[in-house]
C-alpha cells in the first residue's frame, strides 16, 4: 500500500448565479485577448439557464458518491470558479494533507484537457508555497470499462425513447469538444505523433458502439470557438445533422463522449441548437446521459484510487495511449501537450 492522505477532485468550474457568469468568463479567457463581444454571446447561453452551470451541481454528486466508496476525505477544486483550486489545495495543507491524488474530471489527453490540469495542479502548490501537498494526478480513463459501459447504456436509454418507427435506424453520433486541429496535432508526446486527444476520443467511441453492438457511428465535434480562419476539428455537430438529414437519416442518438457531466455547453450545444435543428428538419433526436451520473462512474474513480494505494491492476479495453500518473504538475511525457497558442474554451 501507498499511503495518501486525500483525494482531490479537479474540475472546470461553472457560474452558480447569473452575477458569477461575467468574472467566470474573464477567469476561462484571461490572458488571452479575447474580445469582449465574444464573451457577450456566451455570456447569454448561460443567462438563457439562469446564470447557472449544472457542472459545480454534479461534481458535488460525484464527489458524494465517490465519498461512499473510499476510506479518504475528498476536497473539490476548480480552475475557473469557486471553490477555486489554490483555495482548496491551502485548506488541504492547513487540515494537514501532506500527499493527494487528485482526479480531473477529463478523461482524456491534449493540452486543454489534460496538460492544463497539471498546470493547475503546479499554479495552486505555488501559491500555497511551503506546505503545499504533493498532488499525483491521476491516468486518463477514456477506456475504462466502467466508463464505457455507462456510456453505452446512456445510449441504449436514450435510444428507447425515440420512435418505435425510426429507433433502430437511428445513427449513432459521439460528440466531443472541439480544439484547434494545430493543438490536437500537438497532443501527446511528439515521438507518439500527436493526435493524441482526438484519437482518445475516437476509441472510446468505438469502444462504447462495439458495446452496443453498433456497426456504424460517428464522431464529429461541437462548441468551438476563436477566430473563423483557425482551423478546427470538424465537422460540428449541426452541421453534420444537415449532412445526414441531406442522406436520408431519420433520427439521430448523440453521445456527449468527450464529456463527464452536464454543464452549459452540452445543454445548449446539443438539448437547444443540435435538437432544435433536428427538429426543424423533421428528424428524430435523442441525447445520451453523460456518464458522471452514473453509480459505476463513481466506482471508477475507487479503482482508478486503489491503483495508488492499494496497487489494484489497471482496467483499460482500448489500444490508443493514455496519459499516465504525476506528480506536483509534471506533463505527461517531455513536451506532452504543448500548445503553439492556448486555445479558448469557454466551458
Amino acid at each position: 500500500m501507498t499511503e495518501f492522505d486525500a483525494l482531490l477532485v479537479l474540475s472546470f468550474g461553472g457560474p452558480e448565479g447569473p452575477a458569477d457568469v461575467r468574472p467566470f468568463l474573464e477567469n476561462v479567457v484571461r490572458g488571452r485577448g479575447v474580445p469582449p463581444e465574444r464573451l457577450d454571446a456566451v455570456e447569454e447561453h448561460y443567462q438563457h439557464f439562469g446564470g447557472v452551470s449544472p457542472l459545480n451541481a454534479r461534481n458535488r454528486e460525484i464527489i458524494a458518491a465517490v465519498r461512499e466508496r473510499i476510506e479518504l476525505p475528498v476536497y473539490f477544486g476548480n480552475r475557473n470558479w469557486h471553490p477555486m483550486v489554490e483555495d482548496t489545495v491551502a485548506e488541504m495543507a492547513r487540515d494537514g494533507v501532506r500527499r493527494a491524488l487528485v482526479f480531473a474530471t477529463s478523461a482524456y489527453g491534449g493540452y486543454s484537457a489534460c496538460r492544463q490540469y497539471h498546470e493547475d495542479i503546479a499554479r495552486a502548490r505555488k501559491a500555497v508555497g511551503e506546505g503545499a501537498p504533493e498532488l499525483v494526478k491521476l491516468r486518463h480513463f477514456f477506456d475504462h470499462p466502467l466508463s464505457v459501459a455507462a456510456n453505452a447504456d446512456a445510449v441504449r436509454a436514450a435510444r428507447a425513447t425515440l420512435p418505435a418507427e425510426v429507433r433502430d435506424v437511428a445513427r449513432l453520433v459521439f460528440t466531443a469538444h472541439s480544439v484547434p486541429t494545430a493543438a490536437d496535432a500537438a497532443a501527446g508526446p511528439p515521438e507518439e505523433g500527436g493526435h493524441r486527444y482526438s484519437r482518445q476520443i475516437a476509441e472510446a467511441a468505438r469502444l462504447v458502439a462495439a458495446e452496443l453492438g453498433e456497426p456504424e457511428h460517428d464522431v464529429v465535434w461541437q462548441s468551438r470557438s476563436g477566430p473563423p480562419q483557425v482551423p478546427w476539428l470538424e465537422p460540428d455537430i449541426v452541421d453534420h445533422i444537415d449532412a445526414l438529414h441531406a442522406r436520408g437519416v431519420p433520427a439521430v442518438v448523440v453521445s456527449p463522449i468527450g464529456f463527464v457531466s452536464d454543464h452549459v455547453e452540452v445543454i445548449w450545444d446539443l438539448d437547444t441548437e443540435a435538437r432544435e435543428r433536428a427538429e426543424e428538419l423533421g428528424m428524430g433526436f435523442a441525447r445520451a446521459a453523460t456518464a458522471g451520473p452514473d453509480p459505476r462512474f463513481a466506482d471508477m474513480v475507487a479503482e482508478l484510487v486503489a491503483e495508488h494505494t492499494h496497487d489494484a491492476a489497471p482496467r483499460a479495453l482500448g489500444g490508443v495511449p493514455a496519459g499516465c500518473a504525476t506528480a506536483n504538475g509534471a506533463p505527461c511525457a517531455v513536451d506532452c501537450c504543448v500548445p503553439a497558442r492556448r486555445p479558448v474554451r469557454p466551458e
